[in-house]
C-alpha cells in the first residue's frame, strides 16, 4: 500500500471545495503541502449543475438588506435554521462576492457595469446575482477549476475515493484512506485536517437533478467515523425538473424562470398553484413541491407544465440560453411551448454537523457545502442559498485554519493501523448486479422516504433497505468504486429514513401524511454511531 502526508486534505472539487483549497494556499502555512483529492473527473460536482444563481446581499443593492435576507431565510426554512448561521453567512455575502472577482468569477451586469440581480422563490427582493445567464455554478466552477490547476503548490488526485477516514482512539482525524479507481490500489494518506467538500444525495432517488457522483459518499464516511448528523431527513425535491429522463438524472429548470415570471399550469394551460398557497409559483418550494405532487397523483399525470410564453422571447434568450437549448433538444421552443416539468430531489438540507467554521464533531474533521449541516437551510433551503453557503464556508475554514499548526502527523495509534489492516486483505466477494441493486434503492426512497411519506412508508423502506444491505453483503471494504457508492448510498438513506421516521410532524420539506401539522417546539435531530440510535436498524 502507499503512504503519502500532506498538511490538508480537500476531499471534492466543487466550489467549496476549489475555494478552500486556494484560500487555504493563499493564507496558511503548508509545510507538507495540499491535497485536492475528487472521487471522479476534477471539476465534476453538483456545484456546476446549479442554474439560477447565487444569493448576495451586496452594499450597492439598496432595496436589500441582511435583515431582510435574513427574514427571507429563516421564513423559508420553517423556523430550524440556526439564527446565528443565518446572520454569519448573510453578513459575510458581500465580502465573499468581492473577493471571488479576484479568483477571475465573473457575475452578469448590464449595460453601466452594475450587477444583474433577479428574484427566486420566497425572497422579498432581488439578491441574486447570475453568471452566463442560466449557468452560474458552471461559470464560477470553470474559474475555480482554471486557478487550482495553475497553482503549483496545489496537488490535484484524480478517480480518488475516500472510503475511509482515518480516525484515532481520541476521536482525531488523522487522514485518509483512498480507493484509486483507475489502478484498483489503496492509498494512505495522513493530515492534520481533512476537509470534506463531497456535496449531496441525489442519487439516492429514482428522479434526480444530481449528477452521476452525487452518492453521499462523505456522509457515510463521517457517519462511519462517528460525527454528529443533523437534520438527515431534510431532502429537497425541486418542483421544476424537466420531465425526460436522460441516462442518470433529469435536467433542472431553474426556479428564476418562476422567478420571472413563468406559470404553472396543467395540459390545458390552467393556472392551479393559487389552490395550494396565495404567492403561487413563489411559494417555497416544498410548498410548490407538493402543490405539483398532489395535481399529478390526483389527476393520474405524468407531469404538469411551465408556461414561460409569457416572458418576452429576447429576455427568455439572454437570460436562459442553457434552459433553451436543452428544451430544443427535445423539441422544445419555451418561447411558444409549455415545457413538462414534474419534481426531482434536488438538494439535502441535513449532514454532518458544524460550525460555522466547519468544525464537527471529530477533531480535525471538517465538513462546508452541502455535506455539512450549518443550520443555515433549516428545514427548506431558500433559492440560491447554497453556492452562498459554499463560499463563506469554505472563506471561514480556511481562515479559521490558516494559523494552525498543519504539520502531518508522524505517529499512529493501533485504531488507525487495524483501519489500514482492513484494506490490505484479500477479499473474496461473491459477484453483485449492482444497477439492479442502485435503481432498487432508488425505488424504495422515491416511494418510501419521497416528497410525502408516513410511518408505514418509511417503515417499509428501512426492512426493504436492511434487505438490500443483506444482499450486497459489504461490511467495509469492496471491490471497485461502484460498490463503494452502493454500500455508502445504503447507509445513507438509512440514515434518512430513520430519522424521517422519528421526526413525527410536518416542517419544510418533510412532510408525513399521518403528522401533517407543525411542532410548536423547533427541534433538531441528531444521529450518531457511537450513541447507536440506529442499533434496531441491522
Amino acid at each position: 500500500m502507499k503512504y503519502s502526508r500532506y498538511s490538508i486534505i480537500v476531499i471534492g472539487s466543487g466550489i467549496a471545495g476549489l475555494y478552500a483549497a486556494l484560500k487555504l494556499e493563499q493564507q496558511a502555512d503548508l509545510p507538507d503541502g495540499l491535497m485536492v483529492l475528487t472521487k471522479s473527473d476534477f471539476g465534476e460536482s453538483n456545484s456546476k449543475y446549479a442554474q439560477g444563481g447565487m444569493v448576495a446581499v451586496l452594499k450597492e443593492n439598496e432595496c436589500d438588506s441582511t435583515e431582510s435576507h435574513i427574514a427571507d431565510t429563516i421564513k423559508a426554512g420553517a423556523g430550524l435554521n440556526d439564527f446565528n448561521a443565518v446572520k454569519f453567512i448573510s453578513e459575510n455575502s458581500d465580502n465573499v462576492v468581492k473577493d471571488l472577482l479576484n479568483f477571475g468569477v465573473e457575475f452578469d451586469r448590464d449595460r453601466n457595469n452594475n450587477f444583474c440581480f433577479t428574484k427566486e422563490a420566497a425572497h422579498s427582493v432581488r439578491r441574486i446575482l447570475h453568471s452566463g445567464g442560466d449557468a452560474t455554478g458552471r461559470m464560477i466552477e470553470l474559474a475555480l477549476c482554471k486557478r487550482v490547476r495553475d497553482n503549483g503548490n496545489i496537488d490535484i488526485y484524480e478517480n480518488g475515493l475516500a472510503v475511509e477516514l482515518l480516525v484515532n482512539a481520541n476521536s482525531e482525524c488523522k487522514g485518509v484512506l483512498v480507493y484509486n479507481s483507475i489502478t484498483g490500489e489503496y492509498e494512505t494518506i495522513y493530515s492534520s485536517a481533512v476537509i470534506l467538500a463531497t456535496g449531496g444525495i441525489g442519487q439516492l432517488y429514482k428522479y434526480t437533478t444530481n449528477p452521476e457522483g452525487a452518492t453521499g459518499d462523505g456522509l457515510a464516511i463521517a457517519y462511519n467515523a462517528g460525527a454528529v448528523m443533523q437534520d438527515m431527513e431534510f431532502v429537497q425535491f425541486h418542483p421544476t425538473a424537466l420531465a425526460f429522463d436522460d441516462d442518470v438524472n433529469r435536467f433542472l429548470i431553474s426556479e428564476a424562470v418562476r422567478g420571472e415570471g413563468a406559470k404553472l399550469v396543467d395540459a390545458d394551460g390552467i393556472e392551479f398553484m393559487q389552490k395550494y398557497d396565495e404567492r403561487k409559483e413563489l411559494a417555497p418550494r416544498d410548498i410548490v413541491t407538493r402543490g405539483i405532487y398532489h395535481e399529478m397523483k390526483e389527476k393520474h399525470l405524468d407531469n404538469v407544465y411551465l408556461n414561460a410564453s409569457c416572458i418576452d422571447k429576447g429576455t427568455l434568450a439572454e437570460r436562459f440560453p442553457t434552459i433553451s437549448k436543452k428544451c430544443l433538444e427535445k423539441g422544445i421552443d419555451i418561447s411558444r411551448d409549455f415545457i413538462p416539468v414534474a419534481p426531482a430531489a434536488h438538494y439535502f438540507m441535513g449532514g454532518i454537523k458544524t460550525n460555522m467554521q466547519g468544525e464537527t464533531s471529530i477533531n480535525g474533521l471538517f465538513a462546508i457545502g452541502e455535506v455539512s449541516s450549518t443550520g443555515l437551510h433549516g428545514a427548506n433551503r431558500l433559492a440560491s442559498n447554497s453556492l452562498l453557503e459554499c463560499v463563506v464556508c469554505a472563506y471561514a475554514v480556511s481562515d479559521f485554519l490558516k494559523d494552525k499548526n498543519l504539520s502531518s502527523p508522524k505517529q499512529i495509534d493501533s485504531e488507525i493501523k487495524s483501519v489500514i489492516d482492513k484494506y490490505s486483505e484479500d477479499s473474496d466477494f461473491e459477484s453483485v448486479d449492482l444497477s439492479e441493486m442502485k435503481n432498487k434503492l432508488k425505488e424504495i426512497m422515491w416511494k418510501g422516504a419521497g416528497i410525502v411519506r408516513s410511518e408505514k412508508s418509511l417503515s417499509t423502506a428501512i426492512e426493504e433497505l436492511n434487505e438490500l444491505q443483506e444482499k450486497f453483503g459489504r461490511q467495509a471494504k469492496c471491490l471497485n468504486k461502484y460498490e463503494y457508492e452502493l454500500k455508502n448510498m445504503l447507509t445513507v438513506a438509512k440514515l434518512i429514513a430513520t430519522s424521517a421516521l422519528q421526526r413525527k410532524e410536518s416542517r419544510g420539506a418533510h412532510y408525513r401524511l399521518d403528522y401533517p401539522n407543525t411542532n410548536e417546539a423547533c427541534v433538531h435531530s441528531i444521529l450518531t454511531k457511537k450513541e447507536g440510535e440506529l442499533d434496531f436498524v441491522k
